[in-house]
């Protein structure tokens, strides 16, 4: 897909985002001092809109019908016709203490930008301020879309279902309309320089769950007359246990583990109440469906067998697939930006998680890994490690590739 902008034009655009290194790291140094949680990116979401508007591109706040913290700007060509394309990056942190000595350490204690989204907010925001200098170059439209709570979800205030910030954003109506979608990630385990594509699934769909087992309280000389919530929770644990054991198709890839478990309040007395937490992977949507019902049903068992009552509550999470014409098109994107042997393809999908399955789950589109690891400057650190970091060298090229997605490599 291409936005009609001419080889000349892509060439000095290129440039100018060269130009914006010491600009990209002051902003993403600025947002990994400053680390905000899932939902509550005021900060960050006001950096991003003062500058886009800076920059001339029309800008809409407190996009999500639920939570109202995505932000949005639409910059459109100076030539008649062209599509739409989307360009996501997530701005929220994780509640982990930094261990790194840098002078733009987290200021904020337990958070920390573990994940590497200050630097996918930089380099969103310097294509912006790049595709925004060059409006006039070509046709169609791109939409730049800044979200909240990838890393998580919250129960919604309007109908109590576990969101997260792409969905939320979605269904705010962001995707009308457009024709394109892309995302980038850092990634370690690749070196600066580089980026790596999957040619179809990237990622699991990864679903959170919360089960509150509800009995009664009573002392441990009469249990008869209570009903234990302990007890259902050893019984659902092993249920589920058995479920994936045996109910799941082996030959496909899930897995699921508890997280935590909360439950009694003394030693002698019964356990009124019981709650646990965790997570399930998986690529198909078949296989998230089963795994779901699953859940549900054993609840429903150990509950009932010990005289109780339970509530879940779940975080569904879905597939990042990547469409075959987009991730031509990344090739194609990369191979100009950094040279063909810097693109890694045909890479085995991850059961990690991430939202942006939502979104190519109705727009085409690829989700793309670019490489931040640099042994040389012991950078090397895992995602979600209070040691992560990356080469800031790659801001640039991320901001880079952006650009080139957005001019097309065929024009």
């Amino acid at each position: 897909m291409s936005l009609n902008i001419n080889k000349a034009a892509i060439k000095e655009m290129l440039a100018y985002a060269g130009s914006l290194h010491d600009e990209l790291i002051a902003i993403r140094r600025d947002l990994h001092r400053h680390p905000e949680l899932l939902y509550d990116t005021d900060r960050t979401a006001a950096r991003v809109a003062g500058l886009l508007e800076e920059w001339g591109i029309d800008v809409q706040t407190g996009v999500g019908p639920h939570f109202g913290k995505g932000v949005v700007g639409v910059l459109r060509g100076g030539l008649e016709g062209g599509r739409t394309l989307l360009l996501r990056a997530d701005m929220d942190a994780l509640p982990i203490t930094e261990q790194n000595d840098v002078d733009y350490k987290s200021s904020v204690d337990g958070v920390m930008h573990a994940c590497g989204h200050d630097a996918h907010t930089a380099m969103l925001l310097g294509a912006a301020k790049t595709l925004a200098a060059y409006r006039e170059s070509f046709a169609g439209e791109i939409r730049f879309v800044f979200q909240p709570a990838e890393e998580g979800a919250l129960p919604s205030p309007l109908d109590g279902r576990l969101l997260s910030g792409g969905r939320d954003m979605i269904e705010a109506g962001i995707l009308e309309g457009v024709d394109r979608c892309y995302a980038l990630h850092v990634w370690p385990e690749l070196d600066a320089g580089m980026i790596g594509i999957h040619s179809q699934y990237a990622m699991a769909a990864s679903s959170h769950f919360h089960v509150t087992f509800q009995g009664k309280n009573g002392h441990h000389s009469s249990p008869h007359l209570a009903a234990d919530a302990i007890q259902m929770t050893g019984a659902y644990i092993a249920g589920v246990n058995g479920m994936m054991a045996n109910s799941i198709d082996p030959r496909e890839q899930a897995v699921l583990a508890f997280g935590t478990v909360r439950a009694g309040t003394v030693i002698n007395a019964i356990a009124e109440q019981s709650v646990l937490t965790g997570t399930f992977r998986a690529f198909s949507k078949q296989t998230v469906a089963a795994i779901t019902a699953g859940l549900e049903r054993h609840a429903q068992a150990a509950s009932l067998a010990y005289g109780g009552f339970y509530h879940i509550a779940l975080r569904e999470g879905i597939a990042v697939v990547n469409d075959s014409d987009a991730v031509e098109e990344v090739i194609r994107a990369g191979t100009a930006v950094l040279g063909g042997n810097n693109v890694r393809q045909q890479l085995e999908p991850s059961l990690a998680g991430e939202d942006f399955g939502w979104y190519l789950d109705r727009v085409p589109g690829a989700f793309i890994l670019l490489g931040c690891g640099n042994e040389s400057l012991g950078i090397r650190e895992g995602l979600h490690r209070p040691k992560f970091d990356l080469d800031e060298s790659v801001l640039v090229l991320g901001t880079r590739l952006f650009v080139q997605l957005a001019a097309g490599t065929s024009s």
